[in-house]
């Protein structure tokens, strides 16, 4: 064993581990420059939990080197651990950055992509600099992170960039821990790395800078291009080109789903929607997720019958050159795929796919390693809320949980997610999508593959949870893989991946799921659901919505009156329908004869059908042409109006039951009452029966948490009236979702949590 030497033991060492976003955003060099200014010798590398350092000098410069490593990490860094030993001091002279190692099963979070940087749009439109105009700048507090990763840990030679090999310029930058591009894996310029080209059929029309110019062009022209992002091609086209968005709606089949927008800036934004403190802060987060917020100005065909416009800035280098070439300063920048379909991200599946929809592609030459898609947020009234996790989101670790085997969760059928935990870390994907569709769950399966591939986890080890639904995609695919399987009912998820981003693992809360569709203990569709209990305990369900016959089973989800005709058929009495004003359709007789005689008719507590049947009393009587587009309908339509009485809706015996609340609106509607007055006094009605419910277990029950979640709990309108109501109770705390979506997107960190607590 070698002896230290005289210098050696005058100085103290520590071994430090630091774990979160640790790799990839600029971390080693940053460590470096902060061992320097303090006079601190030793090392640091990367392995495969992230980061390690070798620090030794005096005590006073080791603590000032801790103290400015936990409290002034790089932008992109997120710290999650950072644990500190001490150990004997080795003599170092020096700092130095160690090549990668790799000994064990990689637990390092993955970066998600980042937007680009200040200082880099600077260099982008600096005339004097080598990477003018250069669409792939990037440094090692930006660009491309997730999107590129082949495997662990995150290098070079692991990357799509692999194929790139830099030029003495960018090697130096590459190699000099003093240089902002110190390991910036991505790092590339004009001479040796990637660039755009612009191709119409099998034709490239232009080349690099020339491609992105024409391409405005076309954009200005009122053409329709194809443009490859970080996680996958946009459909992009003039927003107020209302020939030209229509030409796209009718290229794409999406018939009535709003379009994302891209705005040149912060202006463009505040032109367009109204944004508060939250808003304007998600908006420039490093996300750079969509942003719904009420609109000021009505765009034609870009978000029919909505009052919110989903509104992104510029978060790629050749973003911010489209717009400073003269593209218009708001774009339909909407994901390239047929309707439902998942996001094209491959050159040769996009040119097959989007042939037809594109005029022209602007092609970048740097491949993608996956999907993935642009997030969605909103600001609400418990604070963000998450409405698709993906781009600059995912795959970050969002809880970790008490467990050291492998869990894969597999979430639900639609808005779907998968979840694994590696070494008590869930790691949540990027959204992939509803899997009824054949290429979506493809994209499932690959997700599954890949995520395992990256951890190295093997299904044999692993727990996988799945939801009940025998018929889901989900739960079929579950039940063919090796390990261990486990069920978990939906709703139950819900509630707790709202008290998993928490960390609540004891904490008794009163919950409630309300959604459109799950299947509930006694194989019925849940929907309506309020629970007792905590994750180490388990749910036990005490109440819910009085069950409603649902014609038709899944077609009710896409007919809001044939919901309405399982609804109504409870209400003695009722008058005909079939008239002004309400004036329902013949399906709407047809399913209730369905009703009558029992036929194809399915029990449900669906509160997300409640609100369908609602929309229909109100004159939402045509099929839907994507998910929710009643309710949110809805929502929009009470907007309008001024607070208002909510219409009765009693909690009898462990049922809520909405016979009195409907038999008011019908009664409304026909003396002649604002459908807007009554579309806001039904989401009153359900606050209230919230703070019905809320009173009478909470207090029963010793419980001060109350858990909002699933797909109803999307409704702005709806928190804000449940917000309103329960400050008269300051004992009681809400918590809704805010790592991932309250919608089916969150279920698979619920899932992962139930099966981590069912292994004690």
């Amino acid at each position: 064993m070698a002896v230290p030497s005289e210098r050696a033991r005058e100085r103290a060492a520590r071994r430090i581990r630091v774990t979160g976003i640790v790799q990839g955003v600029g971390f080693r060099p940053f460590v470096y420059r902060v061992a320097q200014s303090h006079q601190v010798g030793g090392w640091v590398l990367n392995h495969e939990g992230g980061v390690e350092i070798h620090a030794e000098g005096s005590p006073e410069s080791l603590a000032a080197f801790l103290d400015e490593l936990q409290h002034r990490p790089p932008p992109a860094a997120r710290i999650a651990g950072l644990e500190s030993v001490a150990v004997p001091a080795e003599g170092f002279d020096g700092f130095s950055i160690l090549e990668s190692q790799k000994t064990a099963l990689p637990t390092v979070r993955i970066s998600p992509d980042l937007p680009v940087c200040q200082a880099c749009l600077r260099e982008l439109f600096d005339p004097h600099d080598r990477r003018l105009h250069y669409p792939y700048i990037t440094c090692t507090d930006c660009g491309p992170r997730y999107s590129i990763i082949l495997s662990l840990p995150y290098d070079r030679p692991r990357t799509t960039m692999r194929d790139w090999p830099m030029c003495p310029d960018c090697a130096r930058e590459y190699a000099d821990p003093t240089d902002r591009r110190f390991h910036a894996q991505p790092v590339a310029c004009p001479r040796c790395g990637p660039n755009y080209l612009l191709r119409i059929d099998d034709r490239v029309l232009a080349r690099g800078e020339d491609a992105i110019v024409e391409a405005v062009r076309w954009l200005k022209a009122g053409r329709i291009l194809a443009v490859k992002g970080l996680g996958g091609y946009h459909l992009a086209c003039d927003a107020r080109d209302a020939g030209g968005v229509q030409a796209l709606r009718e290229r794409k089949f999406r018939k009535e789903k709003p379009f994302a927008l891209m705005v040149r800036d912060l202006g463009a934004a505040q032109r367009l929607v109204e944004l508060d403190e939250v808003a304007l802060a998600l908006l420039g987060s490093t996300a750079r997720p969509i942003v719904l917020a009420p609109a000021r100005v009505e765009l034609p065909g870009v978000a029919p019958d909505n009052r919110d416009l989903g509104l992104m800035l510029p978060y790629t280098p050749l973003h911010h050159l489209l717009f400073a070439f003269g593209a218009p300063d708001a774009l339909v920048m909407t994901s390239a795929n047929r309707s439902e379909e998942p996001i094209a991200y491959q050159d040769d599946d996009a040119f097959e796919r989007l042939s037809g929809i594109a005029d022209a592609f602007l092609v970048g030459e740097r491949p993608i390693a996956r999907r993935v898609d642009d997030s969605v947020a909103r600001a609400g009234p418990f604070g963000p809320m998450i409405l698709r996790r993906s781009r600059g989101y995912a795959p970050g670790a969002v809880a970790t949980l008490p467990t050291r085997r492998p869990i894969l969760a597999v979430g639900a059928d639609l808005k779907n997610t998968v979840t694994l935990v590696v070494d008590g870390q869930a790691f949540v994907s990027q959204h992939i999508g509803d899997l009824d569709h054949y290429a979506a769950f493809h994209a499932f399966t690959e997700t599954v593959q890949d995520l395992c591939r990256m951890y190295e986890v093997r299904l044999e080890d692993t727990r996988v949870a799945h939801d009940l639904h025998p018929e889901y995609a989900s739960t079929r695919y579950a039940l063919e893989l090796p390990g261990e399987r486990l069920g978990v009912q939906h709703h139950r998820a819900h509630i707790a991946s709202v008290l998993t981003e928490r960390g609540l693992w004891e904490t008794r809360v009163l919950g409630f799921a309300f959604d459109g569709t799950g299947y509930g203990d006694d194989g019925t569709i849940w929907g309506g659901e309020v629970f007792v209990g905590s994750l180490e305990s388990g749910f036990e369900r005490v109440a819910h919505l009085r069950p409603a016959a649902l014609p038709g089973g899944d077609a009710a989800a896409r007919w809001p009156v044939q919901a309405a005709a399982g609804f109504l058929t409870q209400l003695p009495d009722l008058p005909n329908l079939l008239v002004p004003p309400i004036g329902f359709p013949g399906r709407y007789s047809h399913a209730r004869e369905l009703v009558v005689k029992g036929v194809r008719t399915f029990p449900t507590t669906s509160v997300g059908r409640l609100f369908d049947t609602v929309a229909a009393l109100l004159g939402f009587t045509r099929g839907i042409t994507f998910e929710g587009q009643a309710a949110i309908w809805l929502e929009h339509l009470a907007r309008t109006a001024p607070p208002a009485q909510p219409y009765p809706f009693p909690l009898e015996g462990r049922e809520l039951d909405f016979r009195p609340l409907l038999a008011a609106v019908v009664e409304d509607r026909l003396r002649g009452r604002d459908p807007a007055e009554i579309a806001r006094a039904f989401h009153e009605a359900i606050a209230q029966a919230i703070e019905q419910v809320a009173l009478q277990y909470a207090e029963g029950e010793g419980i001060r948490y109350l858990v909002l979640s699933g797909g109803v709990f999307q409704n702005r309108l709806l928190l804000t009236c449940v917000r309103e109501r329960l400050t008269a109770y300051p004992e009681l705390a809400v918590l809704v979702n805010r790592e991932v979506p309250p919608n089916d997107g969150g279920i698979s960190l619920g899932q992962a949590a139930v099966a981590a607590f069912a292994q004690h």
